[in-house]
């Protein structure tokens, strides 16, 4: 095979084309097994001389590879045919006029080239992988990268198919109520491998029906069926579902790779160790491609961390740990820059050619993203307006009359139709007669057929042209066999650890998120502040006088108010800023309830003792209360005692209204009211509004402390006998587990939402 050397330019650029001519020449010529141990040809030159540039092995392996399929496996004849194919189409005069490719060009097309003078045939460049980022880089073995591929370890195949679904939401007005259909007789399937997007614009239903799909919404509000291998939903297929939410729902204060190991630990079988729980916690960072942030915290509104791809990466990783067999995803891409939105679908891709199943919803993908999908679904106002393969989505409506008279991103124009805006696309002439027939329908300003005629139009063309054919479609069995469709009923709801290893490692995980918060510099110069403040107004009290004594008491009073308020407004933001975190794992199975509502109260305790601690510290000594071990420690268990206590209503407060606003009114209401009759303000009370002071903890902190600091000084102080305080301590008892009963319960009859 011989071809023709072009005309050279002068100069250096001459001598390089030339040479590179040779080169490409000589890489046609040789058959394939002529190479040497580098895998360049046997005739290809060792280096341009005369000062010039070395053509580099490593290069002209690049290049022979990304010339030619055969590093993919194909046999040496194929190898010879296509390379020899792909370099006679060069264009010779591109070579010759010193074209070059830069960087930058190469590397978005996913090759690297490190020499000048060399256009790629328009042949090669679709065929070769078209984008490339840095999580996604091909397998080279000579300079040790490889691409890291996702778990492909034998999983339950699911094939997910939903026929006329509809879902209603009742409206409730202050006189009546009505009924809103939010999806109308949606259908669809996809199948493990497959990437079904869901598209539409805002409001058109694509969260709900997703949940839908996930099994997150209540079956007595939904009509249709949705099977998994042709078999109803079962809430044991949890385990077998992967969720990722629209919000990435993620402790700020934990690093990447504490957040997918603690998910591990939970989720991942009991069959596995702690330490191989923790290793595919470390295969799923490397997978994502978040080996250079593992060790920075999520961070969030207030705190530094991950940006918002790496935080949406490890949102994903959450539900890829445990291998699920379908994924979900609510739009995985929104707030990322393209680049970013275009490595998570890829993402997204590489996952379902490990044999999951994946479905997204997407609000306005570009139009690299759009042709990266393998199905679609178009909703508009809750009903189907497509369903099929994406790549003929343009095809279908085109053929109903429906095109773009301007060149856009094929996304834009879906998205324009299903909002009924026509502008810069043709108007099918059916649409035009109905629209002229009626009379009505149209938009007075521009003549157009309005939005709510188009969208009429556009269902009306589905239902009639396509809908029959996919509901036949979706009577079609699934090609497994018998045993295998059987296994989505057959499976049974399996905790990843145990109750005491969930209690474990949800206390760990609420010590280090929440260490941060405790430790502020502004919680503690508030609490030491204040301790330095009371010292130096009771500055070494004498309780030797009445006017000492009332002094001191006034002292105590203080102690137990301030330790009773503080608790209260600190553990009312517990559950409701944890509350999307709890629907999002509870509806997941990670653990059961009540490990990690006793962890999460617990996890409080040792940061709690830590400022009182240094409070009473600087106080006690500072006011001359009694210098002995005896009282001290008593003094400090007692307000201990008060700050689990007014830590249990808060909870309590917290939990039944889940709500920040309405929870400070009450907790300031509450705690105003058990201050007044906390038994210092008012001696005598009414008797029919005496018993408040019963369910007060300041009134029962305020009696013991007096008891423990006067019991061999006085017989009564206030009104109040000094006694052994059993009563007391009995009180605050009953008060910490009764408030903490109430807040569990709550929390039980919380509904878990998405």
């Amino acid at each position: 095979m011989t071809t023709e050397k072009p005309p050279l330019a002068s100069g250096l650029a001459r001598t390089r084309s030339e040479q590179l001519y040779e080169t490409l020449a000589a890489a046609i010529k040789s058959p394939f097994g002529s190479m040497d141990a580098n895998g360049v040809p046997a005739t290809a030159p060792a280096a341009i001389g005369g000062g010039r540039e070395t053509l580099s092995r490593k290069s002209s392996r690049r290049l022979m590879m990304s010339a030619s399929p055969g590093r993919s496996g194909g046999g040496a004849g194929t190898h010879i045919r296509k390379s020899r194919s792909a370099q006679l189409k060069l264009e010779l005069e591109e070579v010759s006029s010193g074209a070059a490719l830069s960087r930058a060009s190469s590397a978005s097309l996913g090759l690297s080239f490190s020499f000048t003078g060399f256009a790629m045939p328009p042949e090669e460049i679709s065929d070769s992988k078209p984008f490339s980022d840095d999580e996604m880089i091909p397998e080279d073995n000579e300079a040790g990268n490889k691409k890291h591929k996702f778990q492909a370890e034998p999983t339950l195949p699911i094939f997910l198919k939903f026929k006329e679904v509809t879902y209603k939401v009742v409206i409730k007005k202050l006189t009546s109520s009505m009924d809103k259909e939010i999806l109308s007789g949606i259908n669809g399937s996809v199948s493990p491998g497959e990437v079904l997007a869901l598209m539409g614009p805002s409001g058109s239903g694509k969260t709900t029906l997703l949940s839908l799909l996930g099994g997150r919404i209540s079956q007595s509000s939904t009509g249709g069926s949705v099977t998994y291998n042709d078999k109803p939903y079962s809430k044991y297929l949890k385990s077998k579902i992967g969720f990722v939410t629209q919000d990435d729902v993620l402790f700020p204060h934990l690093t990447v790779k504490e957040t997918l190991t603690y998910a591990a630990r939970l989720r991942l079988p009991k069959t596995l160790t702690r330490e191989q729980k923790e290793q595919r916690a470390i295969e799923v960072i490397q997978e994502l491609g978040l080996e250079r942030c593992q060790d920075t915290m999520i961070g969030g509104a207030f705190v530094r961390g991950v940006s918002g791809g790496e935080r949406k990466r490890v949102s994903i990783g959450n539900e890829i740990i445990i291998n699920p067999s379908l994924l979900l995803l609510d739009e995985p891409t929104s707030g990322l820059d393209s680049t970013t939105a275009l490595r998570t679908i890829q993402m997204l891709h590489d996952i379902a050619e490990a044999g999951k199943t994946v479905i997204t919803t997407i609000h306005q993908p570009s139009s690299r993203l759009f042709h990266r999908f393998d199905k679609l679904i178009l909703l508009g106002r809750g009903n189907l307006l497509y369903f099929g393969k994406s790549s003929e989505a343009l095809v279908y409506f085109s053929s109903i009359g429906c095109s773009p008279l301007i060149t856009m991103n094929p996304a834009e124009f879906l998205l324009d139709l299903a909002n009924g805006n026509i502008n810069d696309i043709s108007v099918p002439s059916e649409l035009e007669d109905r629209v002229q027939v009626g009379n009505s329908g149209r938009e007075p300003q521009t003549g157009k057929p309005s939005p709510a005629a188009v969208h009429e139009y556009l269902v009306e063309a589905y239902e009639t042209r396509v809908a029959e054919q996919e509901k036949k479609k979706l009577t079609d069995p699934v090609p497994l066999d018998e045993e295998a469709k059987a296994k989505v009923l057959r499976l049974k709801r399996q905790w990843g650890a145990s109750w005491w290893e969930q209690y474990c490692i949800l206390f760990s995980r609420g010590l280090k998120e929440r260490r941060h918060e405790y430790f502020s510099w502004l919680r503690v110069t508030q609490v030491l502040s204040t301790a330095v403040i009371l010292g130096l107004l009771w500055w070494q009290s004498d309780i030797r006088t009445p006017r000492g004594l009332q002094d001191q008491a006034g002292l105590l009073f203080f102690i137990a108010v301030f330790w009773g308020f503080f608790p209260v407004f600190t553990a009312i933001f517990a559950f409701p800023q944890e509350r999307a975190m709890l629907n999002k794992e509870r509806a997941a199975d990670m653990y059961r309830l009540s490990a990690y509502f006793l962890a999460r109260t617990t996890s409080d305790l040792p940061l709690d003792f830590i400022l009182p601690s240094l409070f009473l510290l600087v106080v006690y000594f500072m006011t001359g209360l009694r210098l002995s071990p005896y009282p001290f420690f008593l003094s400090m268990l007692t307000v201990f005692l008060c700050i689990i206590a007014s830590q249990g209503l808060g909870l309590a407060i917290g939990a039944i209204l889940m709500d920040l606003k309405k929870a400070t009114t009450l907790a300031s209401v509450t705690v105003m009211t058990f201050m007044l009759a906390g038994g210092f303000f008012v001696k005598k009370v009414p008797v029919f509004i005496s018993w408040i002071r019963y369910l007060s903890f300041n009134y029962h902190t305020y009696k013991l402390l007096l008891k423990v600091q006067y019991k061999d000084f006085a017989q009564s102080i206030n009104g109040m006998r000094i006694d052994n305080g059993l009563t007391e301590v009995v009180a605050l008892v009953v008060m910490i587990f009764g408030y903490r009963l109430l807040a569990y319960l709550s929390l039980r009859q919380m509904k878990i939402t998405t």
